[in-house]
């Protein structure tokens, strides 16, 4: 019962700390450093729309956690030597399990967005899908940039 209770406080540590991991991809979101910089803005007209999936982030934070979580787990079998070996399997089979989990727990729904600017040129511009933001082919578009990274807004 004791061990039950330590793997289910384990797993809910390690969800809570993959989700703070997680960073948002949305067109509305800036990171700390983009905040306050001037930014190049172009105007375009939507040509079409793809749904992608943004893969989820591989950090070494949920194999880690599936490692401790599982060599705990695997230290329970047996005793003596065979609790040794457990641990160990537990702890690679923990690390596997953690590393999947968190590119899962991470992924999230994304469009890619073709846009043919005033400029003439086509560009297409991959960004987390947001619930109050939809783009439709043929609607007119804000293109913001800065330092490489690139956003689209109504």
């Amino acid at each position: 019962m004791r061990i039950s209770m330590l793997l289910t406080a384990t797993f809910t540590a390690a969800a809570m700390l993959l989700g703070g991991c997680a960073s948002d991809l949305s067109g509305d979101t800036y990171s700390r450093d983009e905040a306050r910089r001037v930014q190049t803005v172009r105007m375009g007209t939507i040509e079409a729309l793809r749904p992608v999936k943004i893969e989820g982030t591989k950090t070494p934070i949920g194999a880690g956690a599936g490692a401790v979580v599982g060599g705990v787990a695997g230290s329970t079998v047996g005793g003596g030597r065979g609790s040794l070996v457990a641990a160990v399997i537990g702890a690679v089979a923990g690390g596997l399990l953690g590393s999947m989990t968190e590119e899962g727990l991470t992924r999230t729904q994304g469009v890619e967005i073709t846009v043919r600017e005033d400029d003439g040129s086509m560009r297409a511009y991959v960004q987390q899908v947001e619930q109050n933001q939809i783009f439709r082919v043929g609607e007119r578009v804000r293109i913001m940039s800065v330092d490489g990274t690139s956003r689209v807004s109504h």
